[in-house]
């Protein structure tokens, strides 16, 4: 079977992170599977964390974003040549959602701008599950310490911008209510996730 790189996208709150590693769990009993994130736990990633907590300019923000995803890229690929699973709690489209929000009073479309920048070497998903969740009740569940990221106006921005990727592209993405009990979302993403996998 060919490698499938299946993404959990969704702002802050959304649970997506808690739900992708629940479907990794089930997943390994049937198949290959490898875990990943953005930001990677790399150097890279951990100068991409550093710059969420710190007034780092938003456009070298987007290029410290931008060289952690090559790094991913890279480090999936095998995996992918393999023909193993790769699922991965965030990717490019959280480049597009969140720096295209940042970016909006700078640049004439910003996330096609973004999109543009990855065009020629990134690897594009197979299948993203799209978890959408009001803002308010999202950061209700952000208990730590919220980063400039995490802002209901700012959030709602964000995910505007990921309801605009999944129009773009609705044979890839599936919109999940993250607003529902996780066993019920589990259950759902499963379906379509066996689903998937058997039609291919």
């Amino acid at each position: 079977m060919k490698g499938r790189l299946i993404t959990f996208e969704g702002i802050d709150g959304s649970g997506k992170s808690t739900l992708a590693k629940r479907v990794v769990e089930h997943l390994r009993g049937d198949y290959e599977v490898v875990f990943t994130k953005e930001p990677t736990q790399t150097w890279i990633g951990n100068v991409v964390r550093r710059s969420i907590c710190s007034d780092t300019d938003s456009l070298v923000e987007l290029f410290l974003f931008v060289a952690d995803h090559a790094e991913h890229v890279v480090r999936i690929q095998p995996a992918l040549r393999q023909g193993k699973i790769v699922i991965s709690d965030r990717y490019s489209d959280s480049q597009y959602a969140y720096q295209g929000a940042l970016l909006a009073d700078r640049i004439d479309d910003p996330i096609g701008w973004i999109k543009q920048i990855h065009d020629e070497w990134t690897i594009k998903p197979d299948l993203t599950f799209l978890l959408l969740v009001d803002p308010v009740v999202a950061l209700t569940r952000c208990a730590r310490k919220r980063t400039k990221f995490e802002e209901i106006e700012f959030l709602g921005k964000v995910q505007h911008n990921y309801l605009r990727l999944a129009d773009e592209e609705p044979e890839r993405f599936v919109k999940i209510d993250a607003e529902r009990e996780l066993d019920e979302m589990e259950e759902e993403v499963m379906d379509k996730i066996i689903k998937y996998l058997g039609e291919r």
